[in-house]
């Protein structure tokens, strides 16, 4: 089971109180997770990448294990840890402003 926490608007959205537990098929990979979240939501399609090219929103950023994702390979495999489900797969809403 991969745990997934999800920023507080992509929450309201989805209509969930709080992380999501998914699971996945085959390798455990962003796009494998992104998938499963869409799949089971979907309503979230289109939020976190772009419906097209797959490409990472903007002003989002994705961490696992205290590292940044966020340009890593989409089907580069998630730490262990993730895969697991002893540690969360993390969506975050940057923070921008001047």
């Amino acid at each position: 089971m991969i745990h997934v926490h999800l920023p507080y608007h992509l929450r309201i959205l989805a209509q969930i109180s709080g992380d999501v537990e998914l699971e996945v098929e085959g390798p455990v990979t962003q796009r494998s997770v992104l998938d499963a979240l869409e799949a089971r939501y979907p309503m979230l399609r289109g939020t976190t990448r772009d419906q097209i090219t797959a490409a990472r929103r903007p002003y989002l950023r994705f961490y696992a294990c205290e590292q940044d994702l966020s340009l890593e390979p989409p089907d580069a495999p998630l730490p262990a840890a993730v895969a697991a489900g002893e540690e969360p797969y993390l969506i975050i809403g940057a923070i921008a402003g001047g």
